[in-house]
């Protein structure tokens, strides 16, 4: 079976050479599946943005499909010529069975409409709870949003990360959905725990990258580490973080991380803290657990970390505080948080269960069966 993974900025993850360039979540959930697909005998190839590499270069036994250049085009115009035709042709050249998309946005519905021109299968996982949520989307553009609704409404099959999303997009969409857990990646050897208090995050207001300045205030004897970022258009908002982080003594605020050399960074963490607004299912999540680092957190998908006893549900910037405190201070509560973030990883996310739903998912797709 050919599979084909529409990641436009994907390259960073697959090829340790790119990794200046900025990264999400979702770019490191398909490069580790597809990763993982290739290693049971699939033909897997990925469209990415032109960073300059040559066309249909492979990584990892992933050929690779050049699009367009981010910045490439004429506003208004450009959504034709690059964006659309560009995509096409390489959706082309990989010539695959089934595409397999992840966030909303107006890429789904171009990928859509070329599946129905040309006759092939089209998978879309969700990335973030507001994927579910017509009035929550992160699309700006009315157009892009009515192409998402579009893509949505033809995708063959729909995964999503909790079930708290599969309900939402029941009942947002009507459309039915299957759970399938995330990949992670192996955990880094061991190392001193030299950092107190690890946030990671691309830097975006809905992540509240100000709370976590406001708390590194309130816990001036932490060290705290802080890694982000700059997105599109949120120059202003990287530049007031990055100053204030400055007057922080007790901060040390990295900006962007390669993804290459950031195990080592949750591994070296007490607690792991995340103070966004919203979330899908974070990465960074798992990233900590698998390396025993508790997280205290606003945002607790389908309540796991209060359920599994994974670190701390936190309901307000105080409550947060306390329990960072506690946990930092790396006692007999830390310990056993630790210990359990470790066990729950073990018991929940080797990676041959993981794969189920997806490998289930595509044979059904392609053939009309489920293993």
């Amino acid at each position: 079976m050919k599979v084909c993974f529409v990641g436009m900025d994907n390259l960073p993850v697959l090829a340790e050479e790119f990794n200046m360039h900025g990264i999400g979540g979702e770019q490191v959930q398909q490069t580790l599946l597809a990763r993982a697909l290739v290693r049971r005998g699939f033909d897997v190839s990925m469209v990415v943005y032109d960073y300059g590499q040559p066309d249909r270069h492979s990584w990892s036994g992933i050929v690779t499909h050049r699009a367009f250049r981010q910045a490439a085009g004429l506003p208004v115009l450009r959504f034709v010529y690059p964006r659309w035709i560009k995509t096409w042709r390489a959706l082309r050249r990989a010539d695959a069975d089934v595409y397999y998309l992840s966030c909303a946005g107006m890429q789904l519905g171009l990928v859509a409409l070329f599946c129905r021109q040309y006759g092939r299968k089209l998978v879309f996982r969700v990335a973030h709870d507001s994927d579910c949520e017509p009035d929550a989307l992160l699309i700006k553009y009315r157009r892009d949003r009515k192409l998402y609704e579009y893509g949505l409404r033809r995708a063959h099959l729909v995964l999503v990360q909790t079930q708290r999303q599969r309900d939402a997009m029941l009942q947002n969409y009507r459309r039915d959905s299957t759970v399938a857990r995330m990949l992670v990646q192996a955990a880094a050897g061991p190392v001193a725990r030299d950092i107190d208090v690890l946030w990671v995050n691309n830097l975006r207001q809905f992540k509240r990258p100000d709370l976590l300045l406001e708390l590194a205030r309130r816990l001036p004897h932490l060290r705290f580490c802080m890694i982000g970022g700059e997105q599109p258009g949120a120059a202003e908002l990287y530049a007031g973080i990055a100053a204030q982080a400055a007057l922080l003594r007790n901060l040390s605020f990295s900006g962007r991380v390669p993804y290459h050399r950031m195990a080592e960074r949750y591994a070296a963490a007490r607690v792991f803290v995340n103070t966004s607004d919203s979330e899908g299912f974070p990465n960074s999540y798992l990233q900590a657990w698998i390396h025993g680092t508790p997280t205290v957190a606003f945002f607790d998908p389908d309540g796991v970390i209060a359920r599994e006893g994974l670190g701390h549900a936190a309901t307000t910037l105080d409550d947060m505080a306390a329990q960072v405190a506690t946990l930092a201070a790396g006692g007999a509560e830390w310990h056993a948080r630790s210990a359990r973030c470790r066990s729950y990883m073990e018991r929940h996310y080797a990676e041959q269960d993981v794969l189920g739903p997806y490998l289930d998912g595509l044979e059904e797709v392609c053939h009309g069966t489920r293993n």
